[in-house]
Formats: structure tokens, C-alpha cells, sequence
């Protein structure tokens, strides 16, 4: 698998192979990218000719990465007169400086050469290759070189400016350089990214954060800002140590400020998923709320403010239905994508009615939920009517656009995703099990928010009604007796889709399982069909599609880990919760302290690390989020009206662990693990 480098800043972010080059790619996003848009397709250094290979590279920052470079086939890297530094930062725009070394006692000349060229792929004609619609150009300026596409309104530039005198070509640039004994040369290049708007204006100027450039100081001081105002840890476990602190800073990196509202939100994941989801948005936001909940409003809002309202079948939009992706490219500008945003799945919707009432109990903030709850009332009513495509009380799913839209609509969106233990496919509409867990979530946390903070003490009552029928309903439905789990869905005929999945791990942190039932499903999820060793698979490995690096049939995802992880506490089984935790943390210190979106399923005892699987996204939100959420199952953390509830279930060998200068109703918390039993924190006055 070839080697390649990130940096990134927000949804504006770079990838190279290891020595620093971009060569044009419809495989894989190489390049630079702003808001969905590649600017940079080639950027290739060569010297003398020769291409250039790679010493070392220093990636110590998100934003900022070095590498050291030598002419030559690596046999004779003993032999190198001469080496080059290629120094580069993101940060709005893109800057790189190269730094030439003369080694050799004599003087001497060389040829610097950089191919330069901007395809303008929209990231969905990277998955989906297509011919360009537009007009590509290139103007050679005295200092620059312009590279422009046009297609109607869309207009995006990307400019290359350089320090040193050169001969600019429309292909690039190319430095006659010499460098006396022992000297060096260096040249500083400088590319912007430019989204014009309606009136050739770039539609960012005006986003306080952007302003065209952000220096790699500034970025570096915002990072440790969000990073000191979350809660400090403190514990033996060097990989719950590292993996905090990578995700803290891998959340800080993601940040973006949205051209709709100019609010700072957290991109889903580099490189695909560089914007706002639903459901990513959301979960990444349940898994950070007792550690950054500054982070929960802005994503709140702006999903509010972009809630369905219309029937649209080319969105898959509908009243009070909340959206699933918005992209800004030319293809969902030019409708040939439904993302403007597009609004294909099921799950959304209830979990945003589950995080509102989740961030009050944590932060106390009544003025947000008063605020959204028209919103949210939208959002439980769509559950109960276009949510319920069969009229049987279960929430379905079924694109309106076949053409362009989701076949699955569940987190498990892949086209294979959804099948019976044999390997069938079941038709359409759908009802996976675990939208009914959290649309049963999502009608109970609705009637506490009623009652408390609505004044609508009848439409409580009501919510809570309905949602105990679903309970008992589903308990009788979805449960497969002579298997003792709950089938992974229901067909368009009622009938059971019986494969083995992880998706049974969320129904225990929705509450719908019945009591009787919990210990078995605990059973099943750490039993060795689900359980690697490193965490549950996504589906069990006697099953029909099973496949350890099949993206949703038998890979591990860390943040499907935390969810089941939470539900087994919430269940109280605080020794599978923590086993979890301890599965993950330890895969987590061979990424670096940085979990992947998704590893294969191999079983643990095959390897000694886990497998990679070959195009996960890194750093991606709610991976980042699953420390923070293993965290907290860890120490058992939970809010209860004014108090917090401190009840761990801290893996067997992990040691002491704390957590200090919580946010939210409770001040300054020592939340200490195997060191004190269950207990109450008051609320801090």
C-alpha cells in the first residue's frame, strides 16, 4: 500500500506520497483540496531530472509536515552531494518552502523543476470518474502562475506565487540555480485557493477565521486552546494517555468554518468526508459532550437550520427530516449530486432529538432546547409519518432517487451492507434494528424535554406511551428465538433479516432491549464470532458476507465500539464494557494514538497488531471521538438531573485513571477509577 502524507486545516487539506509530490489521481484524493474541490493535482519536484526520495518526514503537526529528500536510487544515498528540505504548511492557503544543500566542497549548479497543475476534480469525480464540464486555463503573471476553471457561475482559481526568480511556464516552474561550497538556496511558494462567489469575491473573505491565510502559529495557539479546555487526565495507561491527547488535537484539526452560517463545525473525516453529516456529526458530538461541549451548538444549529421542509425526491428530503451530507463542489452545485444538501438517511433525525436532550443533561443549557423546539417536535413527527414507510410503527428507509441516492440509509450505507445470515439481500423499504432503538431513545428523551422544558406535559405522556409500545413491539418483532439475538432488520415483508451484526451492540445504549434479554446479547458481542480480540466486527464471522476487509461486513469501526461499549455499561456489564475499552485502546497505540475509521476483522490472535484496512479515512471525527467516549464508560461517568454519577468500569491492569476540571454543571471533578466504587457528584456551585 502506497505510503501517503496529510496535512490539514479544516476542510482545506493536502496529500502526497512521502516525498512531498502529487501526481493526478482518479483512485485516490492526492492533491489539494478546498471545500470539495481539488486545486493542486500535480506538484511534482524534481532536481537535475531526477526525482527525489525520501530520508525522513516529519509529521509531528496536523497542519505542518517536513521532509528530507536526496537525488537518487536509495542504494546510493551514501553518495548524495547534495540533499533538499521541502517545509510546508496549511492553513487556508498552502505554503511550501524548499531549501537546496550543497554538501560537496565546490560550487555548483543545478536544475529545480515543479510540475504544476490544477484539475479542479470535484471529490465525487474522484470516487466517480467524468469528463470535466468546464474550461480549464492557465496565465503565466511575472512572480505567478494562474490556473482557472470556469463552468457557468462556478469559478475557482488557484494562484502559485514563488520568492526566487524562475522561468514560469503554463506547466509550472523551473529554477537555474548556484550554490557555492557548503550553501544553500531556498525559494518560498505560496498557493491560494480561491472560491469565487456570485460577485468574483472569494465567498470565504468574510469568515472570521479565514481571511485568505492562517499562519501555522495561529493554528497551532487555536489547537491548544480547545486542547486546554478540556478536562485534564490523568493515569497509568500510556495508550488512554496517547490516545486522548491525539484525539483532542485530531478534533481541533477538523474544524472548519461552514460558508452557510460562518460557525466552526468538525468535518466527518479526511479525505472523503471533509463536511457537515448528520449522523457523523451527531455521534462525534455524543462522544465529546462531557469534554467539549462548546463543540455541540453550532453543529445543533446548523442542522436545525437546514431541517427538511419539502418534499423532494432528488435530496430524499422531507418535512422535518434532518440532513445526512452538504457539499459545496460543482457536481452538487450542478444537482448532478444530490448534496446540497442531500438528506438520505433514517438515523439522523432521531439522534438529533437524542443529542439536544443529551447536551442539556450535561451542560444545563435549557436556552438551546427551548430554542429548538419546534425543530426538534419536527423531527419525532417525521419519525411517526414519513419515517414509517409501511404504517407499521417501525421507522424505514427507501431512497425517492434511485438514480443518485442511498440504497442504505442506515450508518451501515454501503451497498452490501444489509443482508440475511445466508448472504441474500432483502428488498426495499428496510428497517434495521437499531433505528428503533433510537427512534424508542429518541421518543423518551423527547418526553423529558416536554415535560421539563416545552410546558406540554400531554405530548409527554404521549411520547412515552408511544415509545413503550414500540418497545414491547419490537421485543416480539425483531428477537430470533432459536438464535437469541435481535435480527439485523426487517424486510419490506415483515420477515426477519437474521444475520449476526454489531448493530445489536447500539439497541443496549438505546434501552430497547428487554432486560431478560441483555446478558445474551452481552454474550454475543464478546463471544468469538463478533469479538476479534480488538473489537467487535461489524458482522459475525460465520455469516454469509463476511469479509475482514469488507467495508460494513466484518471490519472493526472504533466508534461502532464506543456505542456498544456505552450499552454495555448502561446494561451494567462493566467488565464487557471495559474489555472493549481495552481492546481498542490497545489497537490504538499501533495508529499512532490515532484510530482509524475502520480496521480489518482479522482475529487478534492472527497478529500482532491490527490490520489496516486499505482506504479508512485519518483522522476521521468519530473515530477521534471514541477515546473520549471509551473514557468515559471507563469511569462510569453519567449525569443525573443535578448530579453526576460516577460508576467505572475500568479494565483489569489499567491502573489509576482521573479526570479533572469537567465541564458542564459539576466544576472541578476528581473522577478516580479502581479506586473508588460508585458514587454521586453534586452539582458545583
Amino acid at each position: 500500500m502506497k505510503e501517503l502524507v496529510s496535512i490539514l486545516d479544516g476542510n482545506t487539506f493536502l496529500v502526497s506520497d512521502n516525498s512531498g509530490d502529487i501526481e493526478p489521481s482518479l483512485d485516490f484524493p492526492t492533491g489539494l483540496f478546498s471545500f470539495d474541490t481539488r486545486h493542486l493535482s500535480t506538484w511534482l519536484l524534481t532536481l537535475d531530472g531526477e526525482r527525489l526520495h525520501a530520508l525522513s518526514v516529519d509529521t509531528a503537526e496536523s497542519f505542518r509536515t517536513r521532509f528530507f529528500l536526496v537525488p537518487g536510487e536509495p542504494t546510493h544515498y551514501l553518495d548524495a552531494k547534495v540533499s533538499v528540505i521541502r517545509s510546508r504548511a496549511i492553513g487556508g492557503s498552502f505554503v511550501e518552502e524548499l531549501t537546496l544543500l550543497n554538501h560537496s566542497g565546490e560550487e555548483m549548479e543545478f536544475v529545480v523543476h515543479l510540475d504544476m497543475a490544477a484539475d479542479f476534480a470535484d471529490l465525487f469525480e474522484i470516487k466517480h470518474v467524468r469528463h470535466k464540464q468546464g474550461h480549464t486555463s492557465a496565465t503565466v503573471g511575472d512572480d505567478e502562475l494562474r490556473l482557472t476553471y470556469r463552468r457557468e457561475g462556478f469559478h475557482r482559481e488557484t494562484v502559485i506565487s514563488t520568492s526566487a526568480p524562475a522561468h514560469i511556464e503554463v506547466s509550472g516552474m523551473t529554477y537555474q540555480i548556484r550554490v557555492g561550497p557548503h550553501g544553500g538556496w531556498t525559494t518560498r511558494l505560496h498557493v491560494s485557493t480561491v472560491v469565487h462567489g456570485a460577485r468574483g469575491e472569494d465567498i470565504r473573505a468574510n469568515l472570521p477565521r479565514y481571511g485568505g491565510s492562517r499562519n501555522p502559529d495561529a493554528i497551532r495557539a487555536e489547537h491548544a486552546e480547545l486542547v486546554a479546555r478540556a478536562p485534564k487526565l490523568g493515569c497509568d495507561c500510556q495508550p488512554l494517555a496517547g490516545a486522548y491527547r491525539q484525539s483532542l488535537h485530531d478534533l481541533a484539526a477538523l474544524r472548519y468554518e461552514s460558508i452557510t452560517l460562518g460557525v466552526r463545525l468538525v468535518a466527518a473525516g479526511l479525505p472523503w468526508f471533509m463536511t457537515l453529516f448528520g449522523r457523523d456529526s451527531i455521534i462525534t458530538s455524543l462522544q465529546v459532550v462531557p469534554f467539549l461541549p462548546e463543540l455541540i451548538p453550532p453543529t445543533l444549529m446548523m442542522l436545525a437550520g437546514l431541517q427538511g421542509h419539502r418534499i423532494d425526491d432528488f435530496r430524499d428530503e422531507e418535512p422535518g427530516k434532518i440532513l445526512h451530507e452538504l457539499r459545496y463542489g460543482e457536481t452538487a452545485g450542478f444537482e448532478e449530486q444530490p448534496h446540497s444538501p442531500y438528506y438520505g438517511s433514517a438515523d439522523s433525525t432521531p439522534l438529533f432529538v437524542i443529542l439536544l436532550d443529551e447536551y442539556e443533561r450535561w451542560t444545563g443549557n435549557d436556552k438551546l432546547v427551548r430554542g429548538l423546539e419546534a425543530q426538534a417536535r419536527a423531527a419525532l413527527t417525521w419519525i411517526d409519518t414519513y419515517g414509517d414507510l409501511l404504517g407499521t410503527g417501525y421507522l424505514w428507509y427507501q431512497t425517492r432517487n434511485p438514480d443518485t441516492g442511498l440504497a442504505n440509509q442506515c450508518w451501515k450505507d454501503s451497498w452490501d451492507a444489509i443482508s440475511y445470515r445466508d448472504g441474500r439481500f432483502p428488498g426495499f423499504p428496510r428497517a434495521t434494528c437499531e433505528l428503533q432503538g433510537y427512534a424508542y431513545d429518541a421518543k423518551v428523551r423527547g418526553a423529558r424535554l416536554a415535560r421539563e422544558f416545552w410546558g406540554d406535559p400531554a405530548y409527554a405522556d404521549r411520547l412515552e406511551r408511544e415509545a413503550a409500545e414500540l418497545k414491547m413491539r419490537f421485543n416480539r418483532d425483531f428477537w430470533i428465538p432459536e438464535r437469541e439475538y435481535y435480527a439485523l432488520a426487517l424486510d419490506a415483508d415483515g420477515q426477519q433479516v437474521d444475520a449476526l451484526t454489531s448493530n445489536i451492540g447500539h439497541l443496549l445504549w438505546s434501552g430497547i432491549v428487554d432486560e431478560s434479554r441483555a446478558g445474551r446479547i452481552a454474550e454475543h458481542l464478546l463471544g468469538p464470532r463478533l469479538f476479534s480480540g480488538w473489537g467487535v466486527r461489524t458482522l459475525a464471522n460465520d455469516q454469509g458476507r463476511y469479509n475482514p476487509v469488507g467495508y460494513h461486513v466484518g471490519t472493526v469501526w472504533p466508534f461502532d465500539n464506543s456505542i456498544i461499549a456505552w450499552g454495555l455499561w448502561r446494561y451494567g456489564f462493566r467488565r464487557e464494557a471495559g474489555q472493549i475499552c481495552d481492546g481498542m485502546l490497545a489497537a490504538s497505540r499501533f495508529f499512532g494514538g490515532r484510530l482509524p475509521e475502520a480496521f480489518a476483522g482479522y482475529e487478534r490472535t492472527l497478529t500482532d497488531y491490527p490490520v489496516e484496512y486499505p482506504t479508512a479515512c485519518s483522522p476521521q471525527a468519530w473515530s477521534a471521538g471514541t477515546p473520549l467516549l471509551l473514557l468515559r464508560v471507563i469511569l462510569g461517568l453519567e449525569p443525573q438531573g443535578d448530579h453526576l454519577i460516577i460508576d467505572p468500569a475500568v479494565p483489569e491492569g489499567m491502573g489509576r485513571v482521573e479526570l479533572l476540571d469537567i465541564p458542564g454543571r459539576w466544576g472541578h471533578v476528581d473522577a478516580l477509577g479502581r479506586s473508588r466504587g460508585p458514587h454521586e457528584h453534586p452539582r458545583g456551585r
